[in-house]
């Protein structure tokens, strides 16, 4: 009994892809049977005591569930709990068909031991999702294709060869058991297509863990307040649009947003350091619960071997610009223009503050007034997820930097603070044409100057995307079309001057990362990352209002999460 009890764990681990190989040899088994010529002598008792109708049905429908064992093998493979009982039923009622539409009996021998073989292991498949919401990849829905073709033409090739001399095919086709494998033939490749389009036309379960309307921001804000581990973009949880899942101290969380069936977690976990990796497992699980597919953006190098310890497959996103404070000055010829234009600012009347977030309930009207220009000269609307939106309940979570000039409000930027103070950012960045030029230089001196003030140690001026990727011959493909992008995609977005911009504060450098189970699944994430954070197709595609001059390069002013 111990023996039992101590390989009860390896016999579960091994059960889903051990039942989902034998649930795929299964279908096949009945995909072929159905696509060859019955056997004489056992078809001929069976036309003595069956209906001919009966034996036409038994025939096609085993085809169909043939096909149905071949799908739901994917979902054993994945452990789903509705696929290990799905499949015993139709193991169950593929067995007699065996027998009306034949009697081979030797395929409802193997069909009911199999069932019979699968009922003990139930716990082998903990999977809650239905399997209306099971994902089908491309090389899965590719498999099946192959299969149901190759059933068709084991069924010209046998009709040929079996019983039918120098017949041509088209007058074997005219044979009644011919027209009976043919029938079950497309049947299947009907029932094949109609389900995969179905299946990635569908979204994976969305969960109920925090409900838009409910986000706990009360919890959250006290894990922020306190955090052992955090990021400035740490700050986008305050957002409204995130998902979060607690650690069972409630000492940390993990934000993450749902498109389709992407669950992307924005960052790693943030509050306490040794919950980390336990927080990790738990989204991974529960997104794997789900039938979802996990992801992580916007990770940075010390988060990685959490990361592996998950097995996900990482890649490089671009590199951001941190600047350490210590150390930095406008000093000295490599930043004469830089100095030159903050002073130029500073005598024509600029003035530089920061307004605690009690305070910036008042400036709302003016903050809006300076947004709505901002947007209406910039491409897309109000951004999400990975960037922040002016929206007045999320901008009064933050200091807010101003910019006046004769009285008025002409530049904000909002603040991301850290609990440890390792570093801060901006989040939102807009202004108007009036004032001086070059305003945004001038706020960006001041900026530095406050956080050295507040003891930060450095100034995180965000990411530059694609840059610091290689393209060498042996390189990634996504890192190789990435440097391509980075190199001749200007027209697209202003890769090299966002770069160019950044790199005038003398920052270092640090990649910054995402992570999928899969590395094909990495393209994907991106892109539900980009409609995420856009607002949808809709935003994406919107274009600016009217043409504004520049005072930096457009990416430079956008937010820099």
């Amino acid at each position: 009994m111990s023996l039992l009890s101590d390989l009860k764990p390896a016999t579960n681990a091994a059960a889903p892809w051990t039942a989902a190989l034998l649930t795929l040899a299964a279908g096949v088994m009945l995909l072929a049977s159905a696509a060859t010529p019955s056997e004489p002598t056992r078809f001929i008792r069976v036309m003595q005591i069956e209906p001919v109708l009966l034996i036409e049905l038994s025939h096609f429908a085993s085809s169909v569930l043939g096909l149905l064992l071949v799908m739901l093998a994917f979902g054993l493979r994945a452990r789903l709990g509705a696929a290990w009982a799905a499949t015993i039923v139709v193991l169950l009622a593929a067995a007699p068909l065996s027998l009306v539409k034949g009697f081979i009996w030797e395929e409802t021998t193997i069909l009911t031991a199999l069932a019979v073989m699968l009922v003990p292991f139930r716990r082998a498949f903990p999977r809650t999702a239905r399997l209306t919401r099971m994902e089908v990849t491309p090389g899965w829905l590719l498999s099946a294709v192959c299969l149901v073709a190759g059933a068709g033409l084991l069924g010209v090739w046998s009709f040929q060869h079996a019983d039918y001399g120098e017949m041509p095919w088209w007058e074997v086709m005219a044979d009644e058991d011919a027209a009976r494998s043919l029938r079950g033939w497309v049947g299947a490749a009907m029932a094949l297509l109609a389900v995969g389009v179905w299946r990635l036309l569908a979204s994976a379960a969305t969960p109920a863990i925090v409900g838009d309307e409910d986000p706990e921001f009360q919890r959250v804000r006290a894990i922020l307040a306190n955090a052992e581990v955090s990021k400035p973009t740490s700050n986008l949880a305050l957002l409204g649009d995130k998902r979060f899942l607690f650690s069972a101290s409630g000492d940390t969380f993990l934000m993450f947003g749902v498109r389709g069936r992407s669950w992307i977690a924005m960052g790693p976990p943030v509050g306490r350091r040794d919950e980390r990796l336990e927080l990790l497992w738990q989204f991974r699980e529960l997104a794997d619960s789900h039938a979802a597919r996990p992801g992580f953006y916007l990770l940075e190098a010390d988060d990685l071997p959490d990361i592996v310890e998950l097995g996900f497959a990482i890649q490089k996103l671009g590199e951001a610009a941190v600047t350490p404070l210590e150390d930095f000055t406008i000093e000295g010829t490599k930043r004469g223009n830089l100095r030159r234009a903050w002073r130029k600012a500073a005598e024509e009347g600029a003035t530089f503050e920061v307004v605690p977030p009690e305070a910036v309930e008042a400036l709302i009207p003016d903050l809006q007034r300076i947004s709505d220009a901002w947007l209406a000269g910039h491409a897309g609307g109000e951004k999400g997820f990975a960037l922040g939106g002016f929206h007045p309940p999320y901008v009064q979570q933050f200091p807010v930097a101003l910019v006046r000039w004769e009285g008025r409000i002409v530049a904000f930027a909002t603040l991301w603070p850290v609990a440890s103070l390792s570093a801060y950012s901006i989040d939102l960045m807009r202004y108007v044409e009036e004032g001086p030029r070059r305003i945004m230089d001038y706020l960006f001196v001041e900026l530095i100057q406050w956080g050295r003030e507040q003891d930060y140690a450095a100034f995180d001026f965000g990411m530059a995307p694609l840059s610091g990727l290689d393209d060498r011959p042996l390189a990634p493909m996504l890192s190789r079309v990435g440097r391509l992008i980075f190199d001749r995609g200007e027209e697209i977005y202003n890769f090299q001057g966002v770069r160019g911009y950044k790199d005038k504060y003398d920052p270092l450098w640090q990649p910054r990362y995402v992570a999928a189970p899969r590395k094909w699944a990495i393209p994907l994430l991106l892109a539900d990352v980009g409609l995420l954070t856009s607002g949808g197709m809709a935003n994406l595609a919107k274009r600016p209002s009217k043409k504004t001059d520049e005072m930096v390069p457009a990416a430079a002013t956008a937010p820099v999460g």
